[in-house]
């Protein structure tokens, strides 16, 4: 689990903590951005900011969503799978980034050959079931 820089320690409480935050924000209905997850992580841990600035530590960033995923699908398994990290957008943005996706292919959940539209429908009924599975709030879907 270690790399990019981070000790195994730091990533499993990166992991924890960011596990909690995402379900603070499905819980109220919410998405967030890669920039409120960071500064989130950062306050709550101690742990270094990621410097989105680097394509490393972009990297980094989305290796430790993978590590979220991974971690909300061993406390509640749920076939398909949810990726909680759907709801980690760019700023302003109404989408995942690209990891998103190729994770999703990673894990079966979307073809390698998905269409920008299909690709948009996966996002947003990952969002819808991420709600509705922590609480009544609106949705984005």
């Amino acid at each position: 689990m270690s790399g990019y820089g981070r000790a195994d320690s730091e990533w499993a409480e990166l992991a924890d903590v960011g596990h909690d935050f995402l379900v603070e924000r499905a819980k109220l209905g919410r998405l967030t951005s890669y920039t409120e997850l960071n500064v989130t992580l950062a306050r709550r841990t101690g742990c270094r900011p990621f410097d989105f600035d680097r394509a490393d530590e972009r990297a980094a960033m989305g290796h430790l969503l993978g590590l979220i995923v991974e971690r909300d699908q061993e406390i509640a398994p749920s076939d398909p799978p949810l990726m909680l990290s759907a709801l980690v957008n760019y700023l302003g943005a109404n989408n995942a980034g690209s990891g998103f996706y190729q994770l999703a292919k990673e894990l079966r959940l979307l073809p390698m050959s998905a269409s920008a539209d299909e690709k948009f429908m996966f996002w947003a009924r990952q969002v819808k079931r991420i709600h509705e599975r922590h609480g009544d709030g609106p949705t984005v879907a």
